[in-house]
């Protein structure tokens, strides 16, 4: 496995992150991510969003550098997912905040007009597959 698997990601915008339902298919959803060293990613999502639910099944993931929309402008790259908590989660919220700012910002506020709160979400790290 490359040592810096992920640092062609560095300076994208959005990863298309394919998650697999129970029966293998497929369900591609670009996502804001932050790098955390050359082989972690981390993420963040609603805690009931579907792709949640089919992490919750099955950890691996397909993950490509991608445009807003999720059409994907490089190679695959076979990874796994798992989530986090404590000092990691907030690592990560950390780490989202300095890559992408008052978007970040704005989403956060959104966010709590609509009645949500940070326990609606989830924090997902993403490794590469040995």
């Amino acid at each position: 496995m490359s040592s810096n698997l992920f640092s062609t990601l560095t300076k994208e915008q959005f990863i298309a992150l394919t998650t697999f339902r129970k029966t293998g298919v497929g369900v591609m959803t670009p996502v804001w991510f932050a790098n955390d060293g050359e082989n972690r990613l981390v993420i963040f999502t609603g805690k009931s969003s579907g792709k949640v639910k089919r992490l919750r099944n099955n950890p691996r993931v397909e993950l490509a550098p991608s445009d807003a929309q999720g059409k994907p402008r490089g190679a695959t790259i076979q990874a796994h997912a798992r989530f986090i908590e404590g000092d990691a989660a907030t690592r990560a919220l950390e780490l989202l905040k300095r890559k992408y700012g008052f978007q970040f910002t704005l989403i956060e506020w959104v966010n709590k007009l609509r009645g949500g709160s940070p326990l609606t979400r989830v924090f997902i790290e993403i490794v590469p597959t040995e």
